[in-house]
């Protein structure tokens, strides 16, 4: 079954212990004296290959940083709802980032920062020397009554956060019940005195990136080719006046070859869509895809925009902010 409590950590770091080959976690300690948790991260995959997957950010951009400041999160841990629409996070649909950047590293290693425990403690270490940073630790919360915390005794009894990485694609056997959408974890960091934001995001090479709608691996070959070649290049996600009829987006197509768009799927952030219907990309050209506004629509307030094959296998997604979609009937590049 999926994650049974599901959410985001918000507070203050001020320790960290790096990961050792006794315990293979990195542990963060956060909120010292008011309602203090502490963050574990996987290191190391229990699964062959063992290295993580590693992805992370230190100007990112996205959505998802104007939702969490418009929350306005009290400290501590807050429960999400593993659906479109929320705060969740969601590696396959919410188009954090690109899957491609993502690196395998080691737990630990002889240089320096050449391996996970030396990445995550460059930007930990940022947020316990700035006394603005915020970190939002996305994951599974736990709490143990029967003993104070192995790792920092202060927190009394034991409460904390883990599944600090991607939580759906898991392969037949010992993780494939923790798979599910809209359940992911990761890490952002806030820097309110510079108003920049980092992220961190990981997941296991033994997991899959095309999942179906219970966050289980797809039966299918990840697409090829010219589905392959097709992207999203632009959207005019405000047009002027309040006709929704009137969003649109700019496909391009990279290949020499025409690319049928029959039973593809536009999916906007809250799932809604809109089915395209004999409509063809030629080679090497961009194509015009207006949306009906009774399927997929795009958001003023930042949203995602994903491109699904005929067999719902994700093509391509974009994502823009608040202040990408301030101007109304101007394109948003992508």
């Amino acid at each position: 079954m999926p994650l049974k409590n599901y959410g985001v950590l918000k507070g203050r770091a001020f320790d960290r212990i790096k990961a050792t080959a006794q315990n293979e976690h990195f542990q963060i300690l956060i909120n010292r004296n008011n309602n203090p948790h502490r963050i574990a991260i996987n290191t190391k995959s229990s699964l062959e290959p063992s290295q993580v997957l590693y992805y992370a950010i230190d100007n990112f951009s996205h959505e998802i940083l104007d939702a969490l400041l418009q929350a306005d999160l009290p400290l501590g841990f807050t429960t999400i709802p593993s659906r479109a629409g929320t705060l969740a996070l969601d590696f396959v649909r919410r188009n954090l980032f690109d899957a491609k950047l993502m690196v395998p590293l080691p737990s630990r290693g002889p240089a320096e920062n050449d391996d996970l425990n030396d990445r995550l403690d460059f930007f930990v270490q940022q947020a316990i020397q700035d006394p603005s940073a915020t970190v939002y630790a996305f994951g599974e919360h736990w709490k143990d009554d029967t003993e104070p915390d192995r790792y920092f005794p202060e927190i009394r009894p034991s409460t904390g956060i883990h599944d600090i990485h991607m939580n759906q694609g898991n392969p037949q056997g010992r993780f494939y019940k923790d798979n599910g959408v809209w359940q992911d974890g990761g890490l952002l960091f806030h820097y309110a005195s510079r108003n920049r934001w980092a992220a961190v995001f990981t997941a296991f090479q033994s997991q899959s990136f095309h999942t179906d709608e219970r966050g289980n691996p797809k039966p299918i070959d990840p697409p090829t080719g010219q589905s392959s070649a097709v992207s999203i290049v632009a959207a005019l996600v405000n047009p002027s006046g309040d006709d929704a009829r009137k969003e649109f987006l700019i496909l391009l197509n990279k290949s020499d070859q025409a690319v049928d768009l029959s039973g593809w799927q536009i999916v906007d952030k809250n799932n809604k869509k809109d089915t395209l219907s004999g409509q063809t990309i030629a080679a090497t050209s961009t194509l015009r895809i207006n949306l009906s506004g009774q399927g997929a629509q795009l958001s003023n307030k930042g949203g995602n925009i994903t491109l699904l094959d005929k067999n719902g296998v994700k093509i391509t997604g974009v994502s823009y902010t608040t202040q990408d979609a301030e101007a109304s009937g101007f394109l948003v590049k992508f």
